[in-house]
């Protein structure tokens, strides 16, 4: 008997399609373990954006550049990540 706690999409699959779900849900967790260490590194470039800002002349602001990157990533490797990560959890 399928099990009730289970969407009703993933009740009655194979043993192939359970691995490549178990797959693609470590691939997520990877993304948000990326876009984590992303968010570290973006945290400690904000201390040097003011400074960039303030004293770099002209459009040479390559700590903020560097910030606009990192919040793209974190952004990308977050929202795919959480995509890859939907349903269920593994109870292990």
């Amino acid at each position: 008997m399928a099990n009730p706690l289970l969407p009703p999409e993933e009740r009655n699959l194979t043993p192939a399609q359970v691995e490549a779900l178990d797959k693609r849900r470590d691939l997520g967790h990877t993304f948000l373990v990326i876009a984590g260490q992303f968010t570290v590194m973006a945290t400690i470039v904000l201390l040097w954006v003011g400074q960039d800002l303030t004293y770099s002349p002209g459009w040479l602001h390559p700590m903020a550049f560097y910030l606009v990157i990192a919040l793209a990533l974190i952004g990308f490797f977050g929202l795919i990540g959480l995509v890859l990560r939907r349903g269920t959890p593994r109870i292990d």
